[in-house]
Formats: C-alpha cells, sequence, structure tokens
C-alpha cells in the first residue's frame, strides 16, 4: 500500500470533486494494512478524508477512501434511501449501520453489490439502469456505466482523469499526499 497506489485511484476524492474512491489490493498481513489505514486517518481526517477497508475474500481487500460529509449528502437522500432499502439498508441506519451492511453485502453475495455506486458518487439514475440492464445497453462508459445524462458524465470522466494525471504529476515531484488532500 502506497501513497502512489492512493493517489493513482483516489485522486478525485482527495481533491474533493468526487465522494469515493474504491481499489482492490492484496495484503498478507492484516494488521499492517490496518497500521497504515490508521495513519491514513490521522492524516486526513481533519481535512474531512475517511479510509476503510472491506475484506471481501480472504487476503483480499477493498480500500474505501470516501468524503464523509458528501457521503451522508448521497446515501441519506430521500431517492437513495429508498433505493438502498431494497438491498436491507434502512433509513434509520447511521454511517456505521451502513458499512456493516455494505461488508456483509461483499462477503455473503457471489455477485458484487452494485448499490456501492452510490458510495463512490455515481448518480442513481445509473447505478439503477447498471442493475436493470445486468450492465449492457448503456449510453457510454467510463469510471461507471452511463444510462442518463451521458453529457454531463462525459465532462465528469475527463475532470477525474484530468485531476488523476495532474496528482500523480505533483506526487512524482514531490508533494506531499496531505498538500494534495484539499480540504472539506
Amino acid at each position: 500500500m502506497s501513497e502512489q497506489l492512493l493517489v493513482m485511484h483516489c485522486s478525485p476524492t482527495l481533491a474533493g470533486i468526487k465522494t469515493g474512491s474504491l481499489f482492490g489490493c492484496r495484503c498478507a498481513c492484516r494488521k499492517k494494512l490496518f497500521c497504515i489505514l490508521r495513519r491514513w486517518n490521522r492524516m486526513f481526517n481533519p481535512k474531512g478524508v475517511y479510509v476503510k477497508a472491506f475484506c471481501s475474500r480472504p487476503g483480499w481487500f477493498l480500500i474505501y477512501v470516501y468524503r464523509k460529509n458528501q457521503l451522508e449528502r448521497d446515501l441519506f437522500s430521500p431517492d437513495a434511501c429508498a433505493f438502498l432499502e431494497t438491498y436491507g439498508y434502512t433509513q434509520k441506519d447511521d454511517l456505521y449501520e451502513i458499512f456493516r451492511r455494505l461488508s456483509l453485502r461483499l462477503r455473503e453475495n457471489s455477485e458484487f453489490p452494485h448499490e456501492i455506486g452510490l458510495f463512490l458518487g455515481y448518480p442513481l439514475a445509473d447505478v439503477k439502469g447498471f442493475i436493470e440492464n445486468k450492465g449492457r445497453n448503456c449510453k457510454c462508459s467510463g469510471c461507471w456505466k452511463v444510462y442518463e445524462d451521458e453529457e454531463k458524465a462525459q465532462k465528469l470522466f475527463i475532470k477525474y482523469r484530468k485531476c488523476t494525471d495532474i496528482y500523480c504529476q505533483k506526487l512524482k515531484e514531490g508533494t506531499s499526499i496531505l498538500r494534495l488532500t484539499v480540504a472539506a
């Protein structure tokens, strides 16, 4: 787990232009992974960024980097709550309970829980479209498959790519990851 990996996969979240980012990593030593996550959380939490690991199978973790305020806004909207209820989340859940439910779904289902798109800031219409169409018949794809507003999504894809390119270059030039992280 390196800062380079974090920047490569999470720059738009670190920049404050995306709710959350997710990447997978193998880790033989769970204790070492959680030590790194604690260090990152101490560093990033004052800026509104949080890091969490989900174990999807032995030795394999999904690292979730998110903006807590944006995530709460996204997940607790009435439409998102109604949608998430169909997957066992309840409107009275707090973020801890929502993460517990997502973790359970990641471990117990043979199919990836596609509602995770909401955790990443994807539009609800596109998350629903992906599920209803089983990943087919999209208008376009980039960071996610688009079923609704193609023009808006294309602009976001370009913005995210440009952000990632700039952040990777800045990290390579020696800018610290903390300095690259925008405060909420």
